[in-house]
């Protein structure tokens, strides 16, 4: 293989690439597929190979691959900010993004000895730095400085910061003494930093650095109960800052978004990286509180620190995406969940073993620390590698299994430990894998270390601390002992030839003596064996009566296994005369079988109550129950046997549905789940029921969503108890046993909510989106933590749907009908109803964009136009989570659908002004009237921001609105025009227009007679028709805006042909006012009360 050019970690070793990662599992170019436990170093959050965060940096990069951030900003940075602010519920005040762990402490440092720079007065004398002992907080010289891992500081110790120290960590392992109670403990605690402040100067402080869960340096340490209290109060008594890091513990890793929430404390700063990012781009970041901004705000304003690569536009996208796909999935309430089964299963493993000291973490943050001696918790000498052994015996063929090894647990540098920390999407069958580790049960961790060791490293651990030298001498001193063991060998050799020789012939006579002892024994012991059935038939016989709750179960399944065993045997004799016995045995072994499906019965239905209320898990976001952990045992136990049985009873094809004691489970358990179910099913239903039938659904009023919710915690508590129980081939069959009859009744409920939907199609039309989220949503997660359930999911939505799908073309062909259905239309060209109903639903659908989106992405731009939009398609498929996000192609058919909706319905609508009010003008008004409530109802709701580019469709109707109302002021204009033409004397004719002033008695008197009456005729009919025309206009029904668009068109059409007509002719009645009506102002006048 060629050379790598990379300054690896460790430059003996050889590393395996890596060429694909999926899911939660690590492809290797030699064929490996590693089930990577820890996230790597407790990065992975979301699994890898996720399409919406790989997406999302995809089309970034698109935009903007790169900010200088002394000149701009991004979008998405700006969000990314406020989605970790408001995350905090106010607590925090902003947030600086930067590539990693290490660069976010180095920022923190910085900003804290900032902060007392800035404050009034400044404080310069604050240039000290508290942390703990057995801490790590990055690997840049500001950060180690502060960090108290003693082998990665050595080698830089005369280049770090010397204006810090260190104190205890809170690490009850080692740290507490056996006499001490916690409360005991962390007064000890406080006590010692606040003498630490005491010895440096109190006013030399300028923060305490800690981790609320110690990760790397100690393996998942999370502090003891009111630890964090204790020191937050001792920083506020001398005027410090408190920083907590939580790049690798934070952001949901322990069980809470922020880590200090769990302890009752905010911190002044905070670091965070690793699973903010969840591998998808380097990415971290800084927040800090309130108090700590507004110092720079009103000092200064300028933070002096920066990164040519901070606010990178690619990572914020990444760790923006990955944050909304924690919480829109409720990943946090998953690492809860997993996490406290994941403890459980590994203090059930390793619990006892001689060399497992200490198991201790929180949320999906778990460490295992090592010990030589349990009882003394004396770690292992440095020199074993006891943590990176494991590690690489893990990656091994065998295993393939990722952990995290570290080191110094004990006292910085000795002891190990290991960290398992996987995705957050973990399920429980995942969590069974990682928390039974085959590498992990050897009793000596430093001899199964030299196990499967293939790449070289098995004499280093990821600190390179092997000690080649030793290894040499003692390759020397083998090679000698070597040496002489080869010359005795070969003296022996000679010697033994002779002895061979005389010793032939007796080994031969002394064989076939052994031969025939050992045909003896084996007669002697064949028959005993056929006599111990016999024997020890009444004594069994009295175990199997007692029964396995009498009896004791490990006693009664030991009865029956030796009684089966001694079947067998008897049966293969193949002997007449034990023939009853056997019978007598079949019938035994028969009896014990059956009283045993029957005890397992009885103990389920003891175990299981009739039903529970779901609504008080639901409401308070508590666990929904499991059986406890002893039934649990003698279920499984019981169920072992049963099945073994089962399978030679029945071939090894058989189903796990046939067996017994499935068929037992999924009987008892699947009436339990359905009856606490029922109630939330029938109330989904009644919920849909309204007391006025025009009211719109409004989101969130019907029941599904909580009976999802509570059918999903149901179902998980189930899959739960079935893994505990039965095996892993056996668990889906048995899962889908038990949740059947529950899923019929969820497929019952949607139908008839499907119904009811489709009888209230306007309406309700909304409940069938959300619907389709809810169900899709409860899909998912099941398939994700169970991998079963989506095929039966997809059924019992089918309905609703298709009904959702229809009801895109069934909208559009109602609002047709709708308004071709209307026999008046007001006279005065009113808006009616229809209009706004119209865009109310358009708004409401708004609610529903996720859902909505993903039906049309189904059906294709423009696909509601179809037959087959009527119809419904034929699929069944549950959309997946990522169809939900509302994309740019979601965003831009439904915005395509809604001008759609808005041409269909003023085109029924000009077509049905057109038959019932027949006249331009009203048909204009009632148009025009249409148009501003459209516009007004879009720009006053959230269809403005999907709509604000394609309002060009309303134009064209207010301009055709425009046009019909107008067409009077044409007709009015015709009284206006000039057609008398003179040519009179001097060559002076009609003034043309903008000649300045005009004598309207010199024109007059150029004209004749004639030419004077028709100037007459023309003031006396404008006059009669411009007073109908104000007069129809005042009464019109019209918008506001409406009103004073035609009235300024109308001005703006007839008043300049008027006053250049009056300019030349207004003299024809000398002011007198019987032809002329109305002068320049008046006129002016009249139009602004049109207004």
């Amino acid at each position: 293989m060629e050379q790598s050019a990379v300054l690896h970690r460790h430059l003996g070793v050889q590393f395996p690439l890596l060429t694909l990662s999926e899911s939660n599992y690590l492809n290797l170019n030699d064929g490996r597929k590693i089930l990577d436990a820890s996230g790597g170093a407790a990065v992975g959050c979301i699994g890898w190979g996720n399409k919406r965060a790989i997406e999302a940096v995809s089309k970034q990069l698109g935009q903007s691959s790169y900010c200088a951030t002394i000149f701009y900003s991004t979008r998405v940075q700006e969000e990314l900010c406020h989605e970790l602010i408001d995350s905090t519920k106010g607590h925090m005040a902003r947030a600086y993004i930067v590539n990693s762990g290490s660069e976010a402490m180095e920022a923190a440092i910085k900003l804290a000895r900032q902060y007392f720079l800035e404050i009034s007065p400044p404080q310069p004398a604050r240039t000290h730095f508290i942390s703990r002992r057995q801490s790590y907080h990055g690997i840049t010289l500001g950060a180690l400085a502060v960090s108290g891992h003693e082998y990665r500081r050595a080698n830089f110790e005369p280049l770090l910061m010397t204006k810090t120290s260190r104190v205890s960590p809170c690490f009850e392992f080692r740290g507490k003494t056996p006499s001490e109670t916690d409360v005991d403990y962390v007064g000890r605690l406080a006590r010692e930093l606040d003498e630490e402040f005491q010895r440096v100067g109190p006013e030399t402080v300028c923060a305490f650095i800690a981790e609320p869960v110690v990760g790397a340096a100690l393996g998942c340490v999370p502090a003891v109960a009111g630890y964090f209290k204790a020191v937050k109060a001792v920083c506020e008594r001398y005027g410090a800052l408190l920083i907590l890091d939580e790049v690798m513990c934070g952001m949901g890793r322990t069980g809470s978004l922020h880590a200090w929430e769990q302890e009752g404390v905010v911190p002044d700063v905070q670091t965070i990286g690793k699973a903010l990012g969840g591998g998808y781009q380097a990415v971290a970041g800084v927040l800090a509180n309130h108090r700590v901004v507004r110092a720079i705000e009103q000092g200064t304003s300028v933070f002096v620190h920066g990164h040519t690569y901070q606010g990178s536009p690619s990572g914020c996208a990444a760790a923006l995406e990955v944050q909304r796909i924690v919480r829109e999935e409720g990943l946090v309430r998953n690492v809860r969940e997993m996490g406290t089964l994941l403890g459980r299963r590994l203090n059930e493993a390793l619990g006892s073993h001689p060399n497992v000291g200490n198991i201790r973490g929180r949320g999906l943050f778990w460490g295992i620390e090592f010990v030589a001696d349990k009882e003394t918790k004396e770690p292992f000498p440095v020199q074993d590698h006891v943590a990176m052994s494991l590690a690489e015996l893990g990656l091994t063929e065998r295993y393939c299994i990722g952990v995290y090894p570290g080191g110094g647990s004990a006292d910085g540098v000795r002891g190990d430990h290991i960290i398992i920390s996987p995705a957050y999407n973990v399920g429980v069958a995942e969590i069974e894998t990682i928390s039974r580790p085959g590498y992990l049960f050897s009793p000596s961790p430093t001899r199964s270390m030299a196990v499967g060791l293939n790449n070289g490293r098995a004499a280093a651990d990821e600190e390179a601390r092997a000690e080649v030298d030793v290894l040499n001498s003692r390759l020397e001193k083998t090679a000698q002992l070597t040496k002489k063991i080869q010359a005795c060998l070969s003296r022996l050799d000679a010697t033994g030839k002779s002895v061979r020789d005389v010793a032939g012939p007796l080994n031969g006579e002394t064989k076939k003596l052994q031969v025939l002892g050992s045909n003896i024994e084996a007669v002697l012991a064949a028959i005993d064996r056929l006599r111990q059935p016999v024997d020890s038939k009444n004594d069994e016989e009295q175990i199997i009566r007692m029964g396995p709750d009498k009896a004791g179960l490990s006693s009664y399944l030991a009865s029956i296994k030796r009684l089966t065993k001694a079947l067998n045997e008897m049966k293969a004799s193949n002997i007449r005369s034990t023939q009853q016995t056997v019978t007598d045995l079949q019938r035994l072994v028969k009896s014990g079988n059956t009283q045993l499906e029957a005890s397992f019965d009885k103990l389920l239905r003891t175990e299981t109550p009739r039903s529970i209320e779901p609504l008080h898990y639901v409401t308070k976001s508590k666990q929904f129950p499991i059986l406890s952990q002893d039934k649990i045992a003698r279920l499984g136990l019981m169920n072992s046997h049963i099945s073994v049985v089962h399978q030679q009873n029945t071939g090894a094809g058989s189903s796990a549905q046939e067996s017994p004691v499935a068929r037992i489970y999924a009987e008892v358990r699947s009436q339990y789940l359905s009856a606490s179910l029922v109630n939330l099913a029938a109330a989904s239903a009644n919920t849909a029921k309204k007391k006025n039938p025009d009211a719109i659904y409004r989101a969130g009023t019907n029941g599904v969503g909580t009976y999802a919710q509570a059918m999903e915690g149901l179902f998980l508590a189930e899959y739960e108890n079935i893994c505990s129980i039965f095996t892993r081939e056996d668990w889906g069959q048995v899962f889908q046993a038990t949740c059947q009859p529950a899923l019929v009744e969820l497929g019952r409920t949607l139908r008839e909510l499907n119904n009811h939907i489709k009888a209230h199609m306007p309406t309700d039309c909304y409940l069938a989106y959300e619907i389709v989220e809810i169900v899709s949503s409860l899909s998912n997660n099941l398939e994700s933590r169970t991998g079963e359930l989506k095929s039966s999911l997809a059924a019992s939505l089918r309905p609703v749907r298709e009904t959702a799908k229809s009801s895109l073309a069934e909208l559009l062909e109602e609002t047709k009908r709708k308004v071709g259905g209307l026999q008046t239309l007001p006279p005065d060209g009113a808006p009616i109803p229809v209009v706004s109903e119209t865009i109310q639903r358009l708004q409401s659908m708004v609610d529903f964009l996720r859902p909505i989106s993903s039906i049309m992405v189904s059906l294709g731009d423009g696909g509601w136009k179809s037959a087959a939009a009527s119809r419904g398609g034929a699929g069944d498929a549950i959309p997946s989570l990522a169809s939900f996000d509302i994309g740019a192609d979601g965003r831009e058919i439904f915005a395509h659908y809604c001008t759609d909706t808005i041409d269909v319905l003023m085109v029924a609508l000009d077509a049905r002004a057109r038959v019932l009010l027949q006249k331009k003008s009203p048909i204009g008004v009632f148009l025009a009237n249409s148009v501003t409530i459209i516009e007004r109802m879009i720009q006053n709701s959230d269809l403005a921001a999907l709509l604000d580019s394609r309002l060009q469709v309303l134009e064209q109707w207010r301009k055709k609105g425009t046009t019909l109302y107008t067409e009077t002021c044409k007709d009015i204009s015709v009284h206006l025009f000039d057609v008398i033409h003179t040519s009179r004397g001097g060559g002076g004719g009609r003034p043309a227009s903008g000649q300045g002033a005009v004598d309207s008695a010199s024109i007059l008197k150029s004209l004749s007679s004639k030419d004077k009456e028709n100037i007459k005729s023309k003031f006396q009919a404008f006059n009669t028709s411009f007073d109908d025309m104000v007069a129809r206009h005042k009464q019109y029904s019209m918008e506001r805006e409406v009103r004073q668009m035609f009235a300024k068109d109308m001005q703006n059409m007839i008043e300049p042909l008027y006053n250049r007509f009056w300019d030349r002719y207004h003299e024809i009645d000398k002011g007198k006012g019987k032809y002329v009506k109305y002068d320049k102002s008046a006129i002016a006048a009249v139009f602004l009360t049109l207004y």
